[in-house]
Parts: C-alpha cells; structure tokens; sequence
C-alpha cells in the first residue's frame, strides 16, 4: 500500500510539473481534471505519463489529450524546438515547410511550429489550407526547404493526430530530399527533443509566411504530367476522400490530366475531423467504403477509388462483372502500377517491402530491370538500392504507391489515382479490364494470393507477447512444406520471417496502430492456362495458412 502511495505522489508530482510547464490553458484544465479524480484516475494518469511520444514508422502519432504520452500543444512545441536545433546544430540552412491535415488540433501544431521556427530565426513557410500530406512532401523538394513538417495522422481513428518529419537534399542527399527522416536523423532530432528545456523559454516569433495557391497548382500541375499525354481518358470515376482532405487536389488534378471530374461521395466528400459515416477512416477497413461502392453501382462507373484522410494512400474496387464489385488489394494495385509502367518502357529501379507480394521480384527478374525489397514503410523504399540505380517505382502492400519518385519522394495516392485511371482507361478501350490484366500476370507469373492477418489490441504488451511466442516455438511447417528458412531481423526490425517453397509468413508490430501484423501469401502455378482454378486453390492454402498462424500466435 506504501509503495501505491508513493508511485501516486511521484505521479502526481511530475503531472504537477507539466501542468507549470503547459502553455495550453485547455489541456491544462484537462489534466487538472485528471487529477481531481485522483486515487481512481490514478490508471489513466498513469497512461498519460507512461512515457514521451517516440518518432516511429511515422514520426510522432498518438493520442490528442494532455501529458507527455499524447498529441498536445506542449509535445508539439517541444517537438518543434528540438527539430529547429538539431537543425541548426546540422548546419541546414533555408526554411521549413509545414502543412497540416483538418484533424482536430492540425492548424494549431502547425502554426505553433511556425512560431517555434520564427523565433529561432528560421524562415517557416504554411501550406496555405489543409491539404494532402503528398502536396508537402512535393513542397519540400519544389521550393528548397532545409526540412517539412506535416500534422497528421493519416489514417487513424478521430482521436488521434501525428507530427512527420521530411528533410530536405542539404541534410537527406538527393536520396532523401523530400523523404520522411531514417536513421541516424532520426535520433538525432529525438534526443535534440529531449534535450529541450522548459517551454517557457522557447522563443516564439510571427506564424511564419502562408504560401499561396500557386504551390497548390504547381503541385496539380506535375501530378498531371505523370500520366502519358497521348493516352485514352473515356472513363467513368467514383471517388471519396473518406471525410479527408484529398477531394479537391484529386479531383482538380483529374480534370487538369483530362479525365472527366469524378463523382464524389456526397457525405464524405468535404473534411470532417470526427470521420462520422466510418468505424475508421481507412479504406481497408470493412466498411469504410460502403458508400464509394454504393455510387459507383449507383452511377454505373468503370472504377472506384478512395483516398485514405490525408490522401498519401490509394484504395481502388472494380466491378467483377456479375453486379458486385471488389477492393484489390494492395498487391494487386501495385502489380499492375508496375507493369503499366513497364509496358510504357519505364526503365529503373523497382522496389517494394518485405511484407508486399513476391510477384513485383518475378516481375523484375523476367524482364530484367533491376529490383530490391526494403524494410517496411516509404522511408525506406525511396532510399531502395542506395542510389545504385535510380528509383522509378515503389509500393507497399498497405495501398501505398509512388509512381514518380522525382515529384514526391514518398508515397501519393493522387498520382497513384491517376496512374490506375490511365490504364483502366486504356483497356478500356481494348474491352478489357484491370482484372482481366491481372489474369494476364498470373498466367505468367502464377497466382500470388496475399492476405493479412491482423490483431488488434488495447495492452501493446500483448503484442509482445505473441512476438515472444512465434520466436520461441517457430511452426516447423506450414501447409504440409518444412519451413525452409526462419529470419528473425531482431535487433534491427522486430520482424519474423517464414519461408516453405510454397508459401511466406511475415509477422511484425504494426508502426502506425495499436496491431499486430502477419503478412500471409501462397504462389500457386497455373496449370494449362486455367488462371480460376489456381485462385481457387490459392485461397484455399491462404485459409489454411491464416489459421496456422494464429495457433503459432496463440489467438
């Protein structure tokens, strides 16, 4: 009892010394709230100040709520000084460019970093409206800036927001000019964060300088130009930002490639910060794009497409012939991005992640165009190959795709969107479809079935503890095959690798969420040109394989 008693003052205290600290009356009253309900609230206090926000698969992302464990005012400025120091201390010079999503708290980080810039006498340039994290990314690169800051969290449920950190090519090279921060940056801009003294002391200058529309366009502009001038553009369109911040940008830069407007959700189509038609504001989550498909029927489309909240992702469904239409994959979308560009004589590097499909290797090997696989997020993938050859295309199996590295160096769901109508457009015209291309690939190449088993979780310790489990009683088999290779990439990724001539296992913690992630795919030959049947048996071994995998996790 002692001991509780204790472990309550020290938490008390050190809630008493944040709340001195705080420059937000609001999350101040919040955490005075917290502590009135003291002992009771002593779990939740607890939660608050379990420890600091670290910079993850993507920055800064957690909770907005008061304390050192949440997206607030005062992580922010702290964030913020620590970044324009370790900056400094780089040696980077120019300005720092920031754009912020219409989540609930976005406009005030992003202008209370400006400040924090400012009044470190760098000049801090605001994207001039919430906008796609994309657009910041391109800013970056387009007007030279030392470093970008974006405020979102992306995909994630209402409650929560996130800080993303780009460098610009003084302190990322040419690799990571306009790329999200690796190591050892990565490290450096967090113990330069901890490094931070009180908040009071942090200067603060003006909100730095709004940028005008003429960013906006420029960025609409070279999303255009991606697509081949000459190309077909009869194609019928539904699309949702899922209450995001993509509509305009998506459908301006739609209209300025030549493709009729597309026919937006209409309650999604404007930004909502409490994404109220959705569970979650991810398309691959059942669910979410209900009403996408719903117009798409309605309006007898050729496709469907959905952008994710800050529109860096790309979701696309298309009719299966029968009156039903389907998500793909992102595997699938990703398979056909890289063909559509090889098929235009698209020359270079090719890359993908450890958990994404084999198919994009067998691809590259068949065609002999170089290839390389990175570890999962577009950090990496834009770093694919170390610069030996250069970048053309890169996805990942959560519906992320750059298809032009040279205009955002990260992934874009805009241009992804544009690239996948240019090619349902062209086959269109041939009275064919995207899954009539896919049969085409899997003739070639085989049925590479991928799916995902996923788990969700309130206590990360449990994730923890079913990354424990696979380690320590790794399955000898999967499907019937000896399990040919076990790479555990500890210390360096908390990842588990599992490989039998017909299948692969991937299980790792998700960067993003509160999950845990197995990554589940089957290559099944095609015999005699019957592409349905190899699916059938594909799907048949996934199924088996999922429920493998969750005996090994113990779920």
């Amino acid at each position: 009892m002692a001991a509780e008693t204790t472990d309550l003052d020290e938490l008390r205290d050190r809630a008493q010394r944040w709340l001195d600290d705080d420059p937000d009356p609001a999350s101040r009253d919040e955490l005075r709230a917290v502590l009135d309900g003291l002992p009771g609230s002593g779990p939740e206090l607890a939660d608050r100040f379990a420890g600091p926000l670290t910079f993850g698969t993507a920055g800064l992302r957690g909770p907005l709520r008061a304390g050192p464990n949440g997206m607030n005012l005062a992580v922010v400025t702290q964030a913020a000084a620590g970044l324009v120091g370790w900056l400094a201390d780089q040696g980077g010079e120019g300005p720092l460019v920031i754009g912020y999503d219409a989540r609930y708290g976005s406009r005030a980080f992003a202008e209370r970093t400006a400040q924090v810039a400012t009044g470190a006498g760098r000049p801090a340039l605001l994207l001039p409206r919430p906008l796609p994290t994309p657009v910041l990314a391109f800013a970056v690169r387009h007007l030279g800036a030392v470093a970008g800051v974006m405020v979102t969290a992306s995909h994630n449920p209402p409650q929560d927001n996130g800080y993303k950190v780009y460098l610009g090519a003084q302190l990322g090279g040419e690799l990571g000019a306009g790329a999200q921060i690796v190591p050892p940056a990565d490290a450096g801009i967090e113990a330069a964060i901890r490094a931070v003294g009180p908040l009071v002391k942090v200067p603060l200058g003006p909100a730095g300088k709004v940028l005008g529309d003429d960013l906006v366009a420029a960025y609409v502009e070279r999303a255009a130009a991606v697509i081949d001038p000459s190309g077909r553009r009869d194609l019928k369109v539904a699309y949702t930002p899922l209450h995001g911040v993509g509509g305009a940008v998506l459908t301006a830069a739609f209209a300025r490639a030549g493709f009729a407007v597309p026919g937006v959700v209409p309650d999604q189509a404007e930004p909502d910060p409490d994404f109220p038609t959705v569970n979650f504001p991810n398309p691959e989550e059942p669910g979410a794009v209900d009403r996408l498909v719903a117009l798409a029927r309605d309006r007898d489309t050729d496709l469907a497409i959905a952008n994710d909240p800050d529109a860096d992702r790309c979701a696309v469904a298309v009719p299966d012939g029968a009156g039903n239409w389907r998500m793909l994959r992102g595997d699938e979308v990703g398979a056909l991005l890289a063909d559509h560009l090889m098929r235009r004589g698209v020359t270079g590097l090719y890359a993908t992640t450890i958990v994404s499909s084999s198919l994009l290797r067998a691809m590259c090997a068949a065609r002999g165009l170089p290839f390389d696989e990175t570890l999962t997020g577009f950090k990496w993938i834009v770093r694919a190959g170390g610069g030996s050859e250069p970048l053309v295309f890169g996805y990942e199996e959560a519906l992320g795709y750059c298809v032009a590295p040279e205009h955002v160096r990260d992934k874009d769901g805009i241009t992804a969107a544009l690239s996948v109508a240019e090619l349902a457009a062209g086959l269109k015209a041939q009275g064919r479809t995207l899954t009539d291309r896919l049969d085409e690939l899997a003739a070639e190449f085989g049925v590479h079935h991928t799916d995902q088993l996923s788990v969700r979780v309130d206590d990360l310790r449990e994730i923890a503890g079913m990354m424990a489990r696979v380690r320590a009683a790794t399955p000898e088999t999967l499907l019937g095959h000896r399990v040919t290779e076990a790479k555990d990439l500890l210390p360096g990724a908390d990842v588990v690798i599992l490989r039998t001539d017909a299948a692969r296992v991937v299980i790792r913690p998700s960067g993003t969420e509160p999950k845990l992630k197995a990554y589940l795919e089957v290559v099944e030959p095609v015999a005699d040109g019957d592409v349905a049947a190899a699916r059938t048996r594909a799907h048949a071994a996934v199924t088996t394989l999922r429920t493998e995998v969750s005996t090994a996790l113990g779920l």
